[in-house]
């Protein structure tokens, strides 16, 4: 500022000098046309004398002229060339005056310049009349003009270089703040930790508000990044734990077809399926585990809104082929889309399904399966009931936890802990209660349908269905 405050006066200056110049030399032309018309009656008597031969009325006349024209230079010519007045600043005689009349006009000689204005009078005594300045009569007003520019650009530079430097002081202090704020900024304390009040400056306010953006989605990340490793640990906890026993029985029955390859033909066959079903087992449980992880670590990024009547006849059709013995009669509307994770709503229906298919059995071994979907109040309704022996309300709050099974159980007690999770994860609800005029169990799943100007929420809070 201290540079460029006097830089623009002298460009301001630069520019108004010729206009100034020129003004001057309007002035300058008014006042010598002005002249003219004061000299003129003076001159046609003048002329008029001369004419006649009348030297002491000429003499007369010459005087009044002079005396008309003030400071200016007069000449006056008459017809035939006789100077009859040349009194006043005026060029040489070697310089050639304009003889066509007009407005001022520049003439220059002898190394200075003048302006001349040029008066043809006409009538019984005609002649010629100029009026003479030196150009250099505005020189002075210039002089002071510039005069007037150098002394406001050498004042104006130390002014304004102090305006300057309080102004970048009051506009910065609240960014030197800022800076000393996230400097001692605690990494442990986030974005929590990270309060700033507006300043009133909009550069440093949209500053500490990126600053805090980017606190706050360094938290996110820190959180996703800590939930991920809780759910690797307690994977490989659950893994470590729950597999242990099928191993153990997996390493005794391989010791016994080590030690004792001569065994009769069906205690080896018995061992062998024992061996079968322990690894169909471990298989199960790896993939309940990683199926409920991929749960806690699932982003809203992943969410669509897809038919949850096509996923529920597709996997009713699934469920059917894996399980033979179940009949299963679905009843489902023509379309009802929600907004949700498909791989979980598939996880989900397989499980209900393979649950219904496996513990609601009849006395003759078969499985009688109804299932019903249906919007009802803003919300998808799915109804899953059996003719089985049912759940004991007692127990119903249970099942839901992580590896609770009953004894006689071939799953991996993580079935319906992966329903409860993807109900949850939708923000809906799972119950269980009693299958109307069957005695049987009904699962009651209840799903938000999609409201139309409705934004995508952030996921629940819990994801801890591995880890907590």
């Amino acid at each position: 500022m201290t540079v460029l405050v006097p830089l623009l006066v002298v460009a301001f200056g630069l520019l108004l000098l010729p206009l100034v110049n020129r003004d001057l030399h309007h002035q300058e032309d008014a006042g010598l046309t002005d002249r003219a018309a004061a000299v003129l009656p003076s001159v046609r008597t003048l002329l008029a004398a001369d004419r006649r031969g009348r030297p002491k009325a000429e003499q007369n006349q010459q005087r009044k002229v002079i005396n008309d024209a003030l400071d200016s230079g007069v000449r006056v010519a008459a017809q035939d060339g006789d100077v009859l007045v040349a009194m006043g600043p005026q060029p040489s005689d070697s310089v050639r005056l304009p003889t066509r009349p007009g407005g001022p006009v520049t003439v220059r000689g002898g190394g200075q310049a003048w302006r001349v204005l040029t008066v043809r009078i006409e009538g019984a005594a005609p002649g010629t009349l100029w009026l003479v300045v030196p150009s250099s009569s505005t020189e002075p007003q210039l002089t002071a003009v510039r005069r007037r520019f150098l002394l406001i650009a050498l004042v104006s530079a130390p002014v304004s270089g102090l305006i300057a430097l309080a102004v970048a002081e009051r506009g910065t202090a609240s960014l030197r703040r800022l800076s000393r704020r996230a400097a001692a900024l605690d990494p442990g304390a986030g974005a929590a930790g990270f309060a700033h009040g507006r300043t009133g400056t909009a550069e440093v306010d949209e500053l500490a508000a990126a600053i805090g953006l980017v606190l706050s989605r360094y938290d996110e990340q820190a959180a996703r990044t800590a939930q991920a490793l809780d759910t690797a640990r307690s994977f490989s906890s659950a893994a470590s734990h729950e597999l242990r026993t099928p191993l153990m029985s997996m390493r005794t029955n391989l010791d016994v077809l080590s030690a004792h390859p001569e065994l009769p033909r069906a205690e080896h066959t018995e061992v062998v399926q024992e061996l079968q079903q322990d690894h169909a087992r471990l298989l199960e449980l790896l993939t309940a585990l990683h199926t409920l992880a991929r749960g806690d670590l699932v982003e809203v990024s992943a969410f669509s809104s897809p038919d949850l009547a096509e996923l529920v006849d597709a996997e009713v059709a699934e469920a059917a082929r894996r399980h033979p013995h179940a009949k299963i009669h679905a009843e489902l509307p023509a379309g009802l889309r929600v907004f949700g994770w498909e791989p979980g709503l598939r996880i989900m229906l397989a499980n209900l399904l393979g649950n219904a298919a496996l513990h609601g059995r009849e006395q003759d071994g078969g499985a009688r399966i109804l299932v019903r979907l249906q919007a009802e109040d803003g919300r998808a309704r799915l109804t899953v009931d059996d003719h089985g022996p049912g759940i004991p309300p007692e127990e119903r709050a249970t099942v839901f936890h992580r590896f609770h099974r009953r004894q006689d159980s071939p799953g991996s007690g993580l079935g319906l802990t992966l329903v409860a999770q993807q109900a949850a994860l939708h923000r809906g609800t799972v119950t269980i209660g009693d299958a109307p005029g069957t005695g049987g169990c009904r699962f009651t799943v209840r799903l938000p349908l999609p409201h139309p100007d409705a934004a995508a929420e952030p996921l629940p809070p819990r994801r801890d269905w591995l880890s907590g």
